[in-house]
């Protein structure tokens, strides 16, 4: 069924993870009509919300690539903005650690490399000194380096505050619209979604991640192919937490980053990703092989951990590409542009990947006339650190997470509500405590109205 395809937009941006929501939040801002179409049901639900949670200086990244630009500009954008935002963020630096020999006689190559990323504060140290930092660590440590503006984040919060921000300013946020159809006018473009809906837009911004080849490959055109690389976490309790007091970082190869162990503003510790290449662009469930290669790896870097209570494992697809950089490009004849391959970096180079966006739309002719007021908007924190609101009374449903009535009830009745319980799961921390939604589950529903089986 084809229905009316209702206004033209200025801007239709398709892709609600991350980085579609901080376009959209940059768009509005301005005297242009916004519209964000997402194909999940909810925001910030695909690859967004299973990374690893870290606000990345850029240290480790090619010299002179797209990514090493706007990572480390992303960086500066986003320590700023998460305060002002309700964005939980902590500044707890990370040690890299060799361990053996090879890797040791590597450290000071990356501190150069950090140094022509334009990090100059990486510090070559000895092994004595990593232990001193993380007494808790394994056995064979024979060198580190330390990047002290690594911080932590909530990636939960982070595309939230950003959609509700754009929608304050006037932006329109669509989502289960997956695009099935493209067809560029010689002015206009059409997205049509799997149902028959039609969208119009002057100009397209392409932010799909995972999709976001075949959304290129719609308008014509080719240059990426995307791979799904799943990456594996473990999630242990917060009796964990004392382990540790920054990210503890492997050497990083070619491939990957590689295995880490980093505390999170919620209070866990978190120990991943794996890094395996796979066709499937759903499959995000976790395997036995990935959940055992990660204990081991655990086992070795802070056998302590091993120990602990684990709270959840998740799995997270990155939109890896045979490229290692992202893939940027601006079509005027098709008023198109695409921002692909962003893989664990995209939540630290959000902000700076709009901004990139807006300066490509510019280019291709869109006038983007700064509106004359902005509208902020502050997010509740959901950080152990942050004055939550439970520490200010009110009744507490979720014991192990400390997750208040009024907090669910806002979170399903707000502008962009949680319409099911992983979209409650990230705007409130409910059911991610210890006993999983065991014990407020069905109070939830109650207040939720939603069927318990679901």
């Amino acid at each position: 069924m084809v229905t009316s395809a209702g206004p033209t937009y200025d801007v239709v941006v398709v892709g609600g993870g991350v980085v579609g929501c901080a376009v959209a939040r940059a768009l509005s801002h301005h005297r242009v009509s916004v519209l964000l179409l997402e194909a999940r049901n909810d925001l910030g639900a695909g690859t967004s919300k299973a990374n690893t949670a870290i606000l990345h200086t850029g240290f480790d990244a090619t010299p002179g690539s797209v990514a090493s630009r706007l990572v480390a500009r992303g960086w500066h954008l986003l320590r700023a903005y998460a305060p002002t935002a309700g964005i939980s963020i902590e500044d707890t630096g990370a040690v890299l650690v060799a361990w053996d020999d090879e890797q040791a006689a590597t450290l000071p190559t990356l501190q150069h490399k950090a140094e022509a990323n334009g990090y100059p504060h990486a510090r070559v140290i000895d092994a004595a000194e990593v232990r001193e930092l993380e007494p808790h660590l394994g056995p064979g440590v024979t060198g580190g380096m330390v990047v002290p503006d690594e911080h932590i984040i909530d990636p939960w919060t982070t595309p939230l505050a950003f959609a509700h921000e754009a929608l304050a300013n006037g932006a329109t946020i669509e989502t289960s619209f997956d695009v099935e159809g493209i067809d560029v006018g010689p002015e206009i473009t059409e997205l049509r979604a799997t149902d028959g809906r039609i969208r119009r837009a002057r100009f397209v911004v392409n932010a799909a991640g995972l999709q976001g080849d075949r959304l290129h490959r719609a308008f014509g055109l080719d240059g990426f192919t995307i791979r799904p690389r799943r990456g594996e976490l473990i999630v242990f309790d917060e009796l964990a937490r004392p382990l540790l007091q920054r990210t503890v970082l492997p050497v990083p190869t070619s491939h990957t980053k590689g295995v880490l162990v980093a505390p999170t503003v919620f209070g866990n510790v978190m120990l991943g990703p794996t890094a395996d290449d796979i066709d499937d662009r759903e499959a995000t469930g976790s395997t036995a092989a990935g959940l055992a290669a990660l204990r081991e790896k655990g086992r070795r870097i802070l056998p302590a951990l091993l120990d602990e209570e684990v709270t959840a494992v998740y799995a997270g697809l990155r939109a890896a590409t045979e490229h290692s950089d992202y893939q940027l490009q601006a079509h005027a004849d098709l008023r198109y542009v695409v921002l692909g391959g962003i893989r664990s970096t995209g939540l630290t180079a959000s902000m700076a990947l709009a901004e990139e966006a807006l300066s490509m739309l510019a280019g291709e002719g869109l006038a983007l006339e700064p509106s004359a007021e902005v509208v902020s908007v502050r997010r509740t924190p959901l950080g152990e650190r942050d004055d939550r609101p439970y520490r200010r009374g009110g009744r507490i449903v979720c014991h192990c997470e400390h997750v208040t009535e009024a907090e669910i009830v806002t979170a399903c009745s707000e502008p962009l509500p949680a319409t099911d319980l992983d979209g409650l799961r990230r705007r409130t921390r409910a059911v991610t405590g210890r006993c999983q939604g065991f014990s407020c589950w069905a109070e939830i529903t109650t207040l939720t109205g939603w069927d318990p089986a679901r």
